[in-house]
């Protein structure tokens, strides 16, 4: 006859499971390569226009800069290939996943944030950040007598990419840091205080594949020397960074996904950014910035991502109307 467990191996055995199949083990978790995975069949679908090639859940919704698109049209229509750059970060405890990078329209280029969300093995979410040459600026779309004034360079970007590297463990961070290192950098713009910033001196800032900061890039630091990007800030007119997301933390990486919005101060005419920015962040500090934004019409609503789900005006009342300072 075998013999009964004891009570003590019995918990054990009721805690544990065995080696192979721990008895309470999250089975739907979906682990980096999961999450690799998913992201990539997501991708291909798109560029098959095909949606039903990616495990997408039943209720699966999608925006492209913040506007709810229906599968089979947007980018399932236009993508053609991924670009010359492209960046994976993968968050385990968040289940997501993003990708950052080119992608191909046919014969013209995009500079792209794309995240996914994955539940139960099923694609839940997918949420595209799209910079296109020729978008609508900070004063709008191009007139006869202005610029469309988006910067847009995916050339510069595959010239300067971010990192792609696996830190050894002793050199990361914890999530928790790794989001409060980014969350500095919206509160220095926010106080226009630079000092507030977690950075590298130097750390560098790619805007749609421009890169902002450093010598001739408009926003010098103090005494005239080589702007940062935790220069300039004294007159920046953003006046709140609203809908603060970090909804992927790659901790391996070392690399941080913000999402937000910049509302402008009262009275000013030039558009909010609706942005995705990758911190990377290197010895506890941010090392350098990549974003992909846009800049949407008064009345849209953005992000249009629960639990942000509105416009975010600024009240007039808050303060007195200003002019931008040039440049701005």
């Amino acid at each position: 006859m075998l013999a009964m467990p004891t009570a003590s191996r019995f918990l054990k055995l009721l805690l544990c499971g065995t080696a192979s199949v721990p008895l309470f083990a999250a089975t739907n978790d979906c682990d980096r390569t999961c999450l690799k995975t998913a992201l990539d069949q997501y991708l291909t679908a798109v560029i098959k226009h095909d949606p039903a090639a990616a495990p997408l859940f039943v209720g699966f919704r999608q925006t492209e800069n913040s506007v709810v698109v229906r599968l089979g049209t947007g980018v399932w229509k236009s993508v053609t290939a991924l670009g010359k750059l492209q960046r994976r970060y993968l968050d385990p405890v968040s289940q997501q996943a993003g990708y950052f990078g080119i992608v191909e329209e046919g014969s013209s280029s995009a500079i792209v944030t794309v995240r996914v969300k994955v539940d139960n093995r099923k694609i839940t979410e997918a949420e595209w950040l799209i910079a296109r040459n020729g978008d609508p600026g900070l004063n709008g779309p191009a007139t006869a007598t202005q610029g469309a004034g988006n910067f847009f360079d995916p050339n510069n970007l595959a010239a300067n990419p971010p990192p792609e590297r696996t830190l050894p463990k002793a050199d990361r961070l914890s999530r928790e840091a790794l989001i409060a290192i980014t969350n500095s950098y919206f509160d220095g713009l926010t106080t226009h205080d630079g000092s507030i910033i977690i950075a590298h001196p130097g750390c560098m800032r790619v805007e749609n594949g421009r890169t902002v900061t450093g010598a001739g890039a408009g926003r010098a630091g103090k005494g005239g020397e080589p702007s940062d990007c935790t220069s300039g800030l004294t007159n920046f007119s953003v006046q709140l960074v609203a809908a603060r997301r970090y909804p992927v933390v790659d901790e391996e990486a070392g690399v941080v996904l913000a999402i937000a919005v910049f509302v402008r101060r009262p009275g000013i005419t030039t558009r909010r950014n609706v942005l995705s920015e990758w911190f990377v962040i290197d010895n506890s500090k941010i090392r350098s910035i990549y974003s992909a934004m846009f800049y949407p019409t008064p009345e849209a609503p953005v992000p249009n991502w629960p639990p942000y789900d509105g416009n975010w005006p600024l009240p007039a009342s808050l303060a007195p109307p200003t002019a931008p300072a040039p440049g701005k």
